[in-house]
Protein backbone atom coordinates (compact mmCIF):
# COMPACT_ATOMS: atom_id res chain seq x y z
CA UNK A 1 0.00 0.00 0.00
CA UNK A 2 2.63 2.54 1.12
CA UNK A 3 6.30 2.36 0.18
CA UNK A 4 9.22 4.67 0.91
CA UNK A 5 12.44 4.01 -0.98
CA UNK A 6 15.73 5.75 -0.06
CA UNK A 7 13.94 8.85 1.24
CA UNK A 8 16.09 11.71 2.54
CA UNK A 9 14.91 14.89 4.27
CA UNK A 10 16.77 18.01 5.37
CA UNK A 11 15.65 20.93 7.50
CA UNK A 12 18.11 23.59 6.41
CA UNK A 13 21.50 22.16 7.31
CA UNK A 14 20.06 19.37 9.48
CA UNK A 15 19.90 15.92 7.93
CA UNK A 16 16.65 14.52 9.39
CA UNK A 17 16.30 11.35 7.28
CA UNK A 18 18.88 9.47 5.24
CA UNK A 19 17.99 6.77 2.70
CA UNK A 20 14.96 5.53 4.64
CA UNK A 21 13.06 2.64 3.08
CA UNK A 22 9.94 1.05 4.53
CA UNK A 23 6.58 -0.35 3.52
CA UNK A 24 3.12 -0.69 5.00
CA UNK A 25 0.79 -3.43 3.76
CA UNK A 26 -2.98 -3.11 3.77
CA UNK A 27 -4.62 -4.13 7.04
CA UNK A 28 -1.55 -4.02 9.28
CA UNK A 29 -0.18 -1.79 11.99
CA UNK A 30 3.43 -0.77 11.44
CA UNK A 31 5.19 1.13 14.22
CA UNK A 32 8.18 3.46 14.12
CA UNK A 33 10.21 3.57 17.32
CA UNK A 34 13.31 5.49 18.28
CA UNK A 35 14.62 8.25 20.51
CA UNK A 36 13.44 11.85 20.26
CA UNK A 37 14.83 13.39 17.08
CA UNK A 38 15.35 10.04 15.34
CA UNK A 39 13.18 11.09 12.40
CA UNK A 40 9.92 9.30 13.18
CA UNK A 41 7.59 12.27 12.76
CA UNK A 42 9.52 13.40 9.68
CA UNK A 43 8.48 10.18 7.96
CA UNK A 44 4.80 10.87 8.66
CA UNK A 45 5.17 14.45 7.47
CA UNK A 46 6.79 13.34 4.21
CA UNK A 47 3.94 10.89 3.58
CA UNK A 48 1.38 13.61 4.38
CA UNK A 49 3.01 16.09 2.01
CA UNK A 50 3.85 18.50 4.82
CA UNK A 51 7.61 18.13 4.32
CA UNK A 52 9.28 17.62 0.92
CA UNK A 53 11.64 14.71 0.35
CA UNK A 54 15.10 15.78 -0.81
CA UNK A 55 15.62 12.43 -2.50
CA UNK A 56 13.93 9.06 -2.88
CA UNK A 57 10.44 7.88 -3.71
CA UNK A 58 7.14 7.74 -1.80
CA UNK A 59 4.33 5.74 -3.40
CA UNK A 60 0.80 4.96 -2.25
CA UNK A 61 -1.21 2.29 -4.01
CA UNK A 62 1.41 2.38 -6.76
CA UNK A 63 1.22 6.15 -7.35
CA UNK A 64 3.93 8.64 -6.44
CA UNK A 65 3.07 11.14 -3.71
CA UNK A 66 6.01 13.41 -4.43
CA UNK A 67 5.09 16.93 -5.50
CA UNK A 68 1.46 16.37 -4.49
CA UNK A 69 -0.10 18.83 -2.09
CA UNK A 70 -1.16 17.87 1.41
CA UNK A 71 -4.77 18.45 0.35
CA UNK A 72 -4.44 16.07 -2.60
CA UNK A 73 -2.88 13.43 -0.33
CA UNK A 74 -5.77 13.73 2.14
CA UNK A 75 -8.19 13.19 -0.72
CA UNK A 76 -6.34 9.98 -1.58
CA UNK A 77 -7.24 8.68 1.89
CA UNK A 78 -4.06 9.34 3.89
CA UNK A 79 -5.09 11.00 7.15
CA UNK A 80 -2.72 12.07 9.93
CA UNK A 81 -3.52 12.47 13.61
CA UNK A 82 -0.81 14.94 14.64
CA UNK A 83 1.34 14.94 17.73
CA UNK A 84 -0.35 16.97 20.45
CA UNK A 85 -3.83 16.20 19.04
CA UNK A 86 -4.44 19.74 17.71
CA UNK A 87 -8.21 19.67 18.04
CA UNK A 88 -10.05 22.95 17.48
CA UNK A 89 -10.49 24.12 21.08
CA UNK A 90 -13.20 26.71 20.40
CA UNK A 91 -15.36 24.27 18.44
CA UNK A 92 -17.61 21.62 19.94
CA UNK A 93 -16.94 17.90 19.67
CA UNK A 94 -19.52 17.62 16.91
CA UNK A 95 -18.07 20.58 15.01
CA UNK A 96 -14.58 19.05 15.20
CA UNK A 97 -15.95 15.82 13.74
CA UNK A 98 -17.69 17.78 11.00
CA UNK A 99 -14.33 19.32 10.11
CA UNK A 100 -12.88 15.84 9.64
CA UNK A 101 -15.58 14.97 7.12
CA UNK A 102 -15.05 17.91 4.77
CA UNK A 103 -13.79 15.68 1.92
CA UNK A 104 -16.72 13.27 2.14
CA UNK A 105 -20.15 13.24 0.53
CA UNK A 106 -22.98 14.57 2.67
CA UNK A 107 -24.86 11.27 2.67
CA UNK A 108 -21.92 9.51 4.33
CA UNK A 109 -21.78 11.91 7.27
CA UNK A 110 -24.44 10.52 9.61
CA UNK A 111 -23.53 6.82 9.18
CA UNK A 112 -19.86 7.66 9.78
CA UNK A 113 -20.72 9.83 12.77
CA UNK A 114 -22.72 6.97 14.28
CA UNK A 115 -19.74 4.63 13.81
CA UNK A 116 -17.39 7.08 15.53
CA UNK A 117 -19.82 7.53 18.44
CA UNK A 118 -20.06 3.74 18.81
CA UNK A 119 -16.28 3.49 18.94
CA UNK A 120 -15.99 6.48 21.31
CA UNK A 121 -19.14 6.66 23.48
CA UNK A 122 -17.59 9.49 25.47
CA UNK A 123 -17.62 11.68 22.39
CA UNK A 124 -21.32 11.03 21.94
CA UNK A 125 -21.93 12.08 25.53
CA UNK A 126 -19.97 15.29 25.04
CA UNK A 127 -20.96 16.16 21.49
CA UNK A 128 -21.96 19.70 22.49
CA UNK A 129 -18.92 20.39 24.69
CA UNK A 130 -16.08 22.65 23.59
CA UNK A 131 -13.06 20.55 22.70
CA UNK A 132 -10.74 22.84 24.64
CA UNK A 133 -12.52 21.92 27.88
CA UNK A 134 -11.95 18.18 27.47
CA UNK A 135 -9.24 16.12 29.14
CA UNK A 136 -6.14 15.07 27.22
CA UNK A 137 -7.45 11.55 26.77
CA UNK A 138 -10.79 12.79 25.49
CA UNK A 139 -9.05 15.14 23.07
CA UNK A 140 -6.99 12.24 21.75
CA UNK A 141 -10.16 10.25 21.18
CA UNK A 142 -11.60 13.26 19.37
CA UNK A 143 -8.50 13.63 17.21
CA UNK A 144 -8.74 9.97 16.15
CA UNK A 145 -12.50 10.25 15.64
CA UNK A 146 -12.02 13.35 13.49
CA UNK A 147 -9.56 11.41 11.32
CA UNK A 148 -11.99 8.49 10.97
CA UNK A 149 -14.65 10.86 9.65
CA UNK A 150 -12.52 11.13 6.50
CA UNK A 151 -12.70 7.36 5.84
CA UNK A 152 -8.91 6.90 5.82
CA UNK A 153 -7.28 4.22 3.72
CA UNK A 154 -4.09 4.84 5.71
CA UNK A 155 -4.13 6.33 9.19
CA UNK A 156 -0.98 8.06 10.43
CA UNK A 157 -0.81 8.30 14.24
CA UNK A 158 1.87 10.53 15.77
CA UNK A 159 2.54 9.87 19.47
CA UNK A 160 -1.06 9.07 20.49
CA UNK A 161 -0.07 8.28 24.11
CA UNK A 162 1.90 11.47 24.74
CA UNK A 163 1.03 13.15 28.04
CA UNK A 164 -1.71 10.69 28.98
CA UNK A 165 -2.24 8.70 32.19
CA UNK A 166 -1.48 4.94 32.05
CA UNK A 167 -5.14 3.87 32.14
CA UNK A 168 -5.99 6.24 29.29
CA UNK A 169 -2.99 5.02 27.31
CA UNK A 170 -4.24 1.45 27.65
CA UNK A 171 -7.66 2.52 26.38
CA UNK A 172 -6.20 4.41 23.43
CA UNK A 173 -4.11 1.40 22.38
CA UNK A 174 -7.10 -0.91 22.80
CA UNK A 175 -9.03 1.32 20.41
CA UNK A 176 -6.15 1.40 17.91
CA UNK A 177 -6.17 -2.40 17.94
CA UNK A 178 -9.90 -2.39 17.25
CA UNK A 179 -9.39 -0.09 14.28
CA UNK A 180 -7.25 -2.79 12.68
CA UNK A 181 -9.07 -5.89 13.89
CA UNK A 182 -12.69 -4.76 13.57
CA UNK A 183 -12.58 -2.04 10.91
CA UNK A 184 -9.62 -3.21 8.81
CA UNK A 185 -7.73 0.08 9.16
CA UNK A 186 -4.14 0.28 7.97
CA UNK A 187 -2.03 2.25 10.44
CA UNK A 188 1.47 3.72 10.53
CA UNK A 189 2.15 4.47 14.18
CA UNK A 190 4.86 6.70 15.66
CA UNK A 191 5.15 6.08 19.37
CA UNK A 192 7.66 6.89 22.12
CA UNK A 193 6.19 4.09 24.24
CA UNK A 194 8.07 1.40 22.35
CA UNK A 195 6.86 -1.49 24.47
CA UNK A 196 3.18 -0.67 23.92
CA UNK A 197 3.73 0.01 20.22
CA UNK A 198 5.53 -3.27 19.56
CA UNK A 199 2.99 -5.23 21.59
CA UNK A 200 0.26 -3.89 19.31
CA UNK A 201 1.96 -3.72 15.91
CA UNK A 202 2.43 -6.37 13.25
CA UNK A 203 5.83 -5.04 12.18
CA UNK A 204 8.20 -2.32 13.28
CA UNK A 205 11.11 -0.14 12.24
CA UNK A 206 13.77 1.16 14.63
CA UNK A 207 15.10 4.60 13.70
CA UNK A 208 18.44 5.95 14.90
CA UNK A 209 19.70 9.35 13.76
CA UNK A 210 17.47 9.41 10.71
CA UNK A 211 18.30 5.90 9.51
CA UNK A 212 16.54 2.54 9.77
CA UNK A 213 18.72 0.49 12.12
CA UNK A 214 16.46 -2.54 12.33
CA UNK A 215 13.14 -3.78 10.99
CA UNK A 216 11.06 -6.91 11.22
CA UNK A 217 8.07 -8.53 12.89
CA UNK A 218 7.20 -6.68 16.09
CA UNK A 219 7.40 -9.85 18.16
CA UNK A 220 11.00 -10.39 17.02
CA UNK A 221 11.97 -6.78 17.77
CA UNK A 222 10.55 -7.19 21.28
CA UNK A 223 12.95 -10.11 21.85
CA UNK A 224 16.05 -8.35 20.51
CA UNK A 225 18.42 -7.71 23.43
CA UNK A 226 19.89 -4.48 22.06
CA UNK A 227 16.41 -3.06 21.43
CA UNK A 228 15.36 -4.13 24.91
CA UNK A 229 18.30 -2.26 26.40
CA UNK A 230 17.81 0.83 24.25
CA UNK A 231 14.06 1.24 24.20
CA UNK A 232 12.25 -1.23 26.44
CA UNK A 233 13.84 -0.61 29.83
CA UNK A 234 11.26 -0.56 32.63
CA UNK A 235 12.60 2.53 34.32
CA UNK A 236 14.38 4.43 31.59
CA UNK A 237 12.22 7.06 29.89
CA UNK A 238 14.72 7.58 27.07
CA UNK A 239 17.52 5.36 25.79
CA UNK A 240 20.93 6.08 27.22
CA UNK A 241 23.88 6.96 24.96
CA UNK A 242 25.49 3.53 25.25
CA UNK A 243 22.28 1.79 24.26
CA UNK A 244 21.74 4.02 21.24
CA UNK A 245 25.35 3.49 20.18
CA UNK A 246 24.80 -0.26 20.38
CA UNK A 247 21.77 -0.03 18.11
CA UNK A 248 23.50 2.28 15.64
CA UNK A 249 26.78 0.42 15.49
CA UNK A 250 25.42 -2.86 14.20
CA UNK A 251 24.60 -4.84 17.32
CA UNK A 252 21.12 -4.26 16.01
CA UNK A 253 21.61 -5.06 12.36
CA UNK A 254 19.90 -3.08 9.65
CA UNK A 255 17.59 -5.07 7.40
Amino acid sequence: MLELHDVSVRYGGIHALGDVSLKVTKGEIVCLIGANGAGKSSILNVVSGLVPARAGQVTFEGESLLRKSATAIVRKGIIQVPEGRLVFPDLTVLENLEMGAYTQKVERFLPTLDSVFQLFPRLAERRGQLAGLMSGGEQQMLAVGRALMAHPKLLLLDEPSMGLAPLIIAEIFRIIGRLRDDLGCTILLVEQNARAALALADRGYVLVNGHVAKSGPAVDLMKDSAIQEAFLGKRRAHPGPNAVTAVNSGKVRAE
